[in-house]
């Protein structure tokens, strides 16, 4: 595992790589994609720029697979919107499949880069009142939660009321767990590989400390495994202002371990100014990835922007 991972800068989105040809004159030494798209992987080698994979790991059409939504507090599935993450991580097909598709893609490909996605409990935080619900609680979750930890518990109730640390603890490890498994995949087939994992970008304590005990993203126990941390900063969608990126850059190294950088993601639709106030923090990001980017690479004004902004940001690192 890298000690410290390069510094990579680019956007996010496999629509910005029709934009590929033109993205080295900005600055941008790097792009991120959805899954091992072939294409995404020729044009990032033809501009001689970094190709990073954005991994799907633990999120799922429900309507489809309707098995896959946890169960809530009352014993039956979650409240969910047009958009949720986490699965009930009892479900062996669905392991199976999503360890499946890892293994095939670095198999096939050589990307400098994996990003977790999706590497977390259920729910869904791109909003200003997020609907947070405790969970998994079908029986075979509470079965192996009793397995894990020698307590002898049988209903949210009793779990929530009387093991509620326990409950956090066990959830934490489990995806701590998952984590490492696909670490490990990946550096068996591409030892060099830098992993990073996309976090919810919330501090520990916020939401009732919502981090650990709804998404079970503990930055902890997360970090033997991975190399860079990118929390998701998409300011106008969770109703926040355009200084949280530089927020919880200087925040950060009170929960985020010393050795593993922190990353941003910024959302397009809050361009240029979540950049300008990231590039005015006292604490840099590790790089940087923009989600959205096409928006931003298909108009040179906007893109000089990124490149100026870019440039700043590495005069002071």
């Amino acid at each position: 595992m890298p000690t410290i991972p390069p510094k990579l800068y680019g956007p996010y989105g496999s629509a910005a790589i029709a934009y590929a040809d033109q993205l080295p004159a900005y600055g941008v030494n790097a792009a991120w994609f959805h899954m091992f798209d072939e294409a995404a992987f020729e044009a990032c080698a033809r501009v001689g720029i970094a190709a990073c994979v954005e991994f799907k790991v633990f999120r799922a059409d429900f309507a489809q697979h309707p098995d896959l939504i946890p169960i809530g507090v009352d014993g039956k599935p979650i409240r969910y919107g047009r958009l949720v993450q986490g699965v009930c991580l009892s479900k062996r097909w669905f392991l199976d499949y999503t360890e499946e598709n890892l293994l095939a893609g670095v198999r096939t490909f050589q990307p400098a880069g994996i990003w977790l996605d999706y590497l977390t409990g259920a729910g869904w935080f791109e909003e200003a009142q997020p609907d947070l619900q405790e969970h998994c609680f079908c029986a075979d979750c509470i079965a192996d939660f009793c397995h894990t930890t020698g307590i002898d518990a049988s209903t949210p109730a009793q779990i929530l009321g009387q093991h509620q640390a326990a409950w956090t603890r066990y959830k934490c490890e489990r995806i701590a767990r998952f984590g490492a498994h696909y670490a490990q995949i990946i550096h068996s087939h591409l030892p060099g590989c830098v992993i990073g994992a996309y976090m919810c970008p919330w501090t520990p304590y916020e939401f009732d400390r919502a981090l650990i005990r709804i998404f079970a993203q503990d930055y902890m126990l997360l970090a033997p495994s991975i190399d860079i941390f990118t929390p998701l900063i998409y300011a106008q969608k969770s109703g926040r202002s355009v200084s949280w990126g530089r927020e919880v850059l200087e925040a950060a190294p009170s929960f985020v371990p010393a050795n593993r950088p922190v990353q941003l993601i910024l959302d397009a639709l809050d361009f240029p100014h979540s950049l300008q106030e990231t590039v005015a923090s006292a604490l840099p990001s590790h790089g940087l990835q923009l989600f959205g980017g096409a928006e931003i690479f298909r108009d040179p004004t906007k893109a000089a922007l990124f490149a100026a902004a870019l440039e700043k940001l590495q005069m002071e690192i």
